[in-house]
């Protein structure tokens, strides 16, 4: 709210010369915003993970298939932000490794300020295990050795949390780093930036004038569509690859 503005002008009659105006006065700003009631853990940094789960000793450890379902279609669980705060949210399905959950290890550790920050996992260690067979081998001989493992992750699965006594503007560039370096599409947001995402996604789908919807085509075979979809596509209409 401006209570008294004071204005001072500058006028220059020369031709191609400038008008200059100065303002001032007194300006409103908005109190701090409370942050008393966050306790910050006692643990404030990402924990590490084991690279290779631990199986008994008399367990051999498993092989699996690719299972590439793992990575497809929307997270159905884990698509909110426990400490109503920040995060970064996957876009798109992938993988992650070992090395992804050390990279973005490692970058919250560096800019936490964890005198009032604290960061959490919110996605499982590395749990499936990808086979991979030595190089110049001959097709057959069974199935290869255990290379690595991974974590699968679906589109708008949450991977990490940071809360504490902080704003969105502390930590944006802190998730935005972690969010570029992930082998799949993520974003940094916050509570926010959820609930608007949310609510545009719910608007457009109110308000939508275009009847041909990708569902009704598939829905109705127009254009003899099914014999190119996959019951993928039947499923979610072609939202998700």
């Amino acid at each position: 709210m401006l209570l008294r503005s004071i204005r001072f002008t500058s006028e220059i009659l020369q031709p191609g010369k400038i008008e200059l105006s100065f303002s001032a006065g007194i300006k409103y700003f908005p109190p701090p915003k409370n942050y008393d009631d966050i306790e910050i853990p006692e643990r404030q940094r990402l924990r590490v993970y084991d690279k290779v789960p631990m199986y008994p000793s008399n367990l051999k450890p498993p092989k699996m298939q690719k299972r590439l379902r793992y990575m497809r279609g929307p997270e159905q669980v884990h698509t909110t932000l426990q400490l109503k705060q920040y995060g970064v949210v996957a876009t798109g399905g992938g993988r992650l490794r070992f090395e992804h959950f050390e990279m973005a290890r490692l970058v919250v550790a560096r800019k936490l300020d964890q005198k009032r920050m604290f960061a959490i996992w919110r996605v499982d260690p590395p749990w499936q295990p990808v086979t991979k067979k030595g190089q110049g081998q001959r097709m057959g001989g069974g199935k290869g050795a255990i290379d690595h493992y991974v974590t699968p992750v679906k589109e708008g699965r949450v991977i990490l949390e940071v809360g504490g006594k902080c704003e969105y503007a502390e930590v944006y560039q802190m998730l935005k780093i972690v969010a570029e370096r992930l082998p799949f599409a993520a974003i940094p947001v916050s509570q926010e930036i959820m609930e608007q995402r949310a609510e545009n996604e719910k608007w457009k789908e109110e308000n939508n004038q275009n009847y041909y919807t990708m569902k009704y085509i598939i829905q109705n075979n127009m254009g003899g569509c099914h014999k190119m979809l996959s019951p993928f596509d039947h499923k979610w209409y072609g939202k998700y690859l």
